[in-house]
C-alpha cells in the first residue's frame, strides 16, 4: 500500500501543475446547526460531524460551479454531471479515500449515515473496489487532529481536493465591532489543466456560501 500510495503521489505532484486558493469561513452558524440537530434528533440515533456539512457543501458546490467536478484526459477534459465525493480516512498502513456516490442528490443524514459506514469498512480493512474507485473529487480533514490548515495533493484522475482545517476560536471583526469567532480555513488544490483560478475562487465562495448558512443544505 505504501508503494502505491508513493506512486500516485509523485506521479501527482510532478506531472499534476497543482495551484492553491484559499479561504476561511464563519464557523459559528454550521457549529449550531449541528448542535441544534444532534440534540434534537439524539433519539433518533442521528449524530451529524462538521466534516459531514463539508462533504455536503462540496457537493452542493460541485453542482454550482461544475467546472471543478472534472479530469485531465490526455488531450481533453472530461466533466462529471455526478459528484463522487470521496474523502481520505486514515488507516494502519497510509490511507484510503471512500467515495458517496451521487453525494449531490443525497441529504446531509443519508451522506452522515454512509461516510460513517465507509470509514468503519476502510478501517476494518472491508472496502469493496466499487466503494473506494470512481471519485470525481476528494475532501481531507485534519480538523479533527487540530491541524489549522495545510494544503493537500490532488487525488489523480480528480481535478480538485479540498483540505478542511480545524476550526479556531479567535478575534474577528463583525460588524465594525472585534468578538470572539470561530473560523474555519478551507485550501483547494486544483490541476491548473482543468481548473483556472477564477473557478477554484468560484467554488470556495460556493462552500464558504453554503457552509455559513448550513440550512441551506438541508434543503
Amino acid at each position: 500500500m505504501r508503494g502505491a500510495i508513493a506512486r500516485r503521489l509523485v506521479e501527482s505532484k510532478t506531472q499534476l501543475p497543482h495551484f492553491y486558493v484559499e479561504i476561511e469561513i464563519d464557523a459559528a452558524p454550521l457549529l449550531a446547526l449541528r448542535e441544534q440537530l444532534n440534540v434534537g434528533l439524539a433519539a433518533e440515533g442521528v449524530k451529524l460531524s462538521v466534516n459531514d456539512f463539508i462533504l455536503k457543501g462540496s457537493a452542493e458546490a460541485l453542482r454550482r460551479v461544475p467546472a471543478v467536478n472534472g479530469s485531465w484526459e490526455q488531450t481533453q477534459i472530461r466533466y462529471f454531471s455526478a459528484a463522487h465525493v470521496s474523502f481520505a480516512v486514515a488507516i494502519e498502513d497510509g490511507l484510503i479515500t471512500p467515495v458517496i456516490r451521487d453525494a449531490h442528490t443525497k441529504s446531509i443524514f443519508q451522506i452522515s449515515l454512509e461516510a460513517k459506514t465507509l470509514g468503519k469498512l476502510a478501517k476494518e480493512k472491508k472496502l469493496k473496489l466499487e466503494q473506494f474507485t470512481g471519485g470525481t473529487f476528494c475532501v481531507s480533514n485534519l480538523g479533527m487532529m487540530g491541524i489549522p490548515r495545510f494544503s493537500a495533493i490532488i487525488n489523480p484522475p480528480n481535478a480538485a481536493i479540498l483540505a478542511a482545517g480545524t476550526i479556531v476560536k479567535k478575534p474577528v471583526v463583525k460588524h465594525d465591532q472585534i468578538v470572539v469567532g470561530e473560523t474555519m480555513t478551507l485550501t483547494l488544490s486544483c490541476d491548473h489543466r482543468v481548473v483556472d483560478g477564477a473557478v477554484g475562487a468560484q467554488f470556495l465562495n460556493a462552500l464558504k456560501q453554503v457552509l455559513e448558512a448550513p440550512a441551506l443544505l438541508l434543503i
